[in-house]
């Protein structure tokens, strides 16, 4: 069963070609990180023009890298659906690539598939699975961290979530980005910081943890960045590359901490004994070796996306489109773009 999928829902304009749900033969992403850099963040109008002039161009690169790979799958033709991200996003862009993929389906008569771009990031752990990587058994819980959202959520079969904490303000990747900015460093700010920590000391200043009381599992990171903010007021920006390294790596650590202590809690209180990790943000290696760390010393087993599949691409809109495939069938062609998208009443999540 081959499944093309499509993501444009921010700044990444991506088409992927997965086989069977699991099995990825191709994985194109054109990213306009150079566009909005200048800007120290994500420009929605730049950003849908140049959805624009990469969608094409990027679908028709996937569905050739995807036969010279399986040379079963021979083009459109070959196709079994289409799945394409229609929310959360910057509705703009969601567009750009939910109107490709209703064009390929009007013109090939292919089922449409919309798919939650959350829920996609929470299905990239099963890209790749097979008998030594089966991927995640239910329930687990899922910490979901990325520039948009930071959730934890009890996953009690695929598609279905209790929500169990987020946070109130900012997410992780979006307080990542902000300070990043205020120290002067390139977009994005996630891996500006990362790179910048792996020298430095992570107890050199401390910043603040917030919403620590035992038992609240939301979080909070708006009093990171005025912290970081009333730092630097105070002693300037950093002069060497070794006090730059200790103020990130010390940033990093206050971000880290929070999630690795949600988590925690999380575990302890559901007594599940599987995590899944995902969004942008998983692929910081801190956050990654901590959680690994943890589960090692609890006996748990933890299921994260290889790096390239943690920030947007198509790969997980595939995966997570072929199991919508199956389990409720294909969307009609007036699917339309959502700008927001959480789990309902905290019991369930699915873009329907």
């Amino acid at each position: 069963m081959y499944v093309l999928g499509i993501e444009s829902s921010c700044d990444e304009t991506a088409a992927a070609v997965v086989a069977d749900g699991h099995r990825v033969l191709s994985n194109v992403i054109a990213s306009q990180i150079a566009v909005h850099r200048p800007f120290g963040g994500v420009v929605p109008e730049l950003a849908s023009r140049h959805h624009l002039v990469n969608v094409i161009p990027v679908i028709r690169q996937a569905l050739t890298e995807a036969t010279q790979v399986d040379e079963l799958c021979t083009g459109l033709a070959a196709l079994d659906a289409v799945a394409v991200t229609v929310g959360p996003g910057l509705v703009g862009a969601l567009m750009v690539g939910l109107q490709a993929a209703k064009g390929i389906c009007v013109a090939t008569g292919l089922p449409i598939v919309g798919v939650n771009h959350l829920d996609a990031h929470l299905e990239a752990v099963q890209a790749g699975r097979g008998e030594t990587n089966p991927g995640p058994t239910f329930p687990h819980v899922a910490l979901l961290v990325s520039g948009g959202h930071t959730l934890l959520l009890l996953v009690r079969k695929r598609g279905h979530y209790e929500l169990l904490g987020s946070t109130r303000d900012d997410a992780a990747g979006e307080a990542f980005d902000k300070v990043a900015k205020m120290l002067g460093l390139a977009y994005p700010g996630g891996p500006a910081i990362s790179r910048a920590a792996r020298k430095g000391d992570p107890a050199a200043v401390h910043f603040p943890r917030a919403l620590r009381r035992r038992g609240e599992l939301d979080m909070s990171f708006s009093g990171l960045k005025t912290a970081v903010r009333l730092y630097l007021e105070k002693n300037g920006r950093p002069r060497t590359d070794a006090e730059m390294a200790d103020i990130c790596a010390s940033v990093e650590e206050a971000v880290v901490d929070v999630l690795v202590s949600k988590l925690t809690q999380a575990v302890r209180s559901t007594g599940v004994s599987q995590l899944v990790i995902a969004g942008g943000v998983a692929a910081n290696k801190r956050l990654r070796g901590r959680v690994g760390a943890f589960a090692r010393a609890e006996g748990l087993r933890v299921s994260m996306p290889d790096a390239v599949l943690c920030t947007d691409n198509a790969v997980m809109t595939a995966v997570a489109g072929t199991r919508r495939f199956l389990e409720e069938g294909a969307d009609s062609l007036d699917l339309d773009a959502r700008a927001r998208w959480l789990p309902a009443g905290r019991d369930r999540g699915s873009y329907r």
